[in-house]
């Protein structure tokens, strides 16, 4: 049985990760600095060490076989922080955790983004393509890789997995996240209310096809440098307003709006996205997963985003989801750690300033 450390297991796609290796086979820690941890929809029974990446050290790495490096800010600098400030941390402590895996022999898998493509031309982008990361958080996701690029070598082989944009349910879910978000509004709120025109392209993956990548990226018996992987499914290249109507068929009855237009919508901030413009997103892009496909033969995706949908409606209904469920900050990754900066329990650095976040 492999042990497999996975960092980052608090948040969104670690919660799911962690139990679905270990129903498959490995022995997993989790390593999380807990900003999401009390961000709970429904009960998980994944355990996770609170400890900050930052302060893992060699010997926290004994007798693991794999590294699952998750942790990382998955939104853009928010008051008056830098975005150096936010991410410059995260590339280096992922590079350190990186060397001292090189050292023990120990294999790394990145959890990289496609939004590394920031914009395509409406061709399919592979792993070949230019990149044109669009805010600081794809920069980093591209930072990193470069890193590790440097540092690769026949001995030491780490993998970039670069997951599309991210669906469907996990414990700490996410309702920034666009299918999740219009999914939840719609089953709340009899509304959708979209931040852009609807027309940019995207990328999306379910969470356990994540996890399902995860898993034979463990597996793989690559040797040769830096793999860069894309993650996904051209099926779920999808426009956003593709996506909207999607769940329209799946909540029947909820309206169509678009915040340009109704601004008054959004009173919370929570639709609102700082990177969109006068309804304008830049970022659009659609991406061809031919080579992970032919990298791990027998890899497939086995959801569509309208799977991924249904199976969401039925969660909601289940637990009886409520619109002050849905528009609460713990679902939203910017909006929780801003209020925890705000609030004083995070520093500047991102560092908690009371004991809650520190490794027992």
């Amino acid at each position: 049985m492999k042990k497999i450390l996975i960092t980052g297991s608090a948040g969104y796609l670690g919660s799911v990760m962690t139990e679905y290796l270990e129903k498959n086979g490995s022995d997993c820690i989790g390593y999380d600095t807990g900003f999401f941890r009390d961000c709970l929809l429904y009960d998980t029974t994944a355990k996770t060490v609170m400890c900050d990446a930052r302060d893992i050290e060699a010997n926290d790495l004994a007798g693991v076989d794999a590294v699952v490096h998750l942790a990382g800010i998955s939104n853009d600098p928010f008051g008056n922080l830098e975005a150096a400030k936010v991410y410059d941390p995260t590339r280096a402590y992922a590079l350190k955790i990186a060397r001292l895996c090189k050292e023990q022999q120990i294999k790394f898998i990145f959890a990289s983004s496609c939004s590394v493509y920031g914009i395509g031309q409406g061709e399919l982008l592979d792993e070949n393509s230019p990149t044109h990361p669009q805010t600081p958080y794809s920069l980093n996701k591209w930072q990193v890789e470069q890193d590790l690029q440097g540092i690769a070598d026949d001995d030491f082989s780490p993998i970039a997995l670069r997951f599309a944009t991210a669906f469907g349910l996990s414990p700490r879910l996410r309702f920034d996240l666009v299918t999740n978000m219009l999914t939840g509004m719609a089953f709340t709120t009899g509304k959708i209310i979209l931040n852009s025109d609807g027309t940019p392209w995207r990328p999306n993956v379910h969470i356990l096809d994540i996890c399902k990548s995860v898993k034979y990226a463990i597996n793989s018996n690559h040797r040769g440098g830096l793999l860069k992987l894309n993650v996904g499914d051209e099926s779920n290249n999808l426009q956003v307003m593709d996506i909207a109507k999607k769940v329209q068929a799946c909540v029947p009855g909820c309206e169509l709006k678009f915040l340009k237009e109704n601004p008054e919508l959004d009173k919370e901030g929570l639709v609102r996205d700082r990177k969109v413009k006068q309804g304008v997103d830049t970022r659009t892009y659609k991406v061809s997963f031919a080579k992970i496909r032919e990298t791990f033969p027998g890899f497939q995706c086995d959801w569509s985003v309208e799977a991924g949908i249904r199976d969401m409606v039925e969660k909601f209904k289940a637990i009886n989801l409520t619109e002050a469920q849905f528009k609460s900050k713990n679902f939203y990754r910017l909006q929780k750690i801003e209020h925890l900066y705000q609030s004083h329990f995070l520093s500047a650095d991102l560092r908690w300033t009371t004991a809650a976040g520190k490794r027992p």
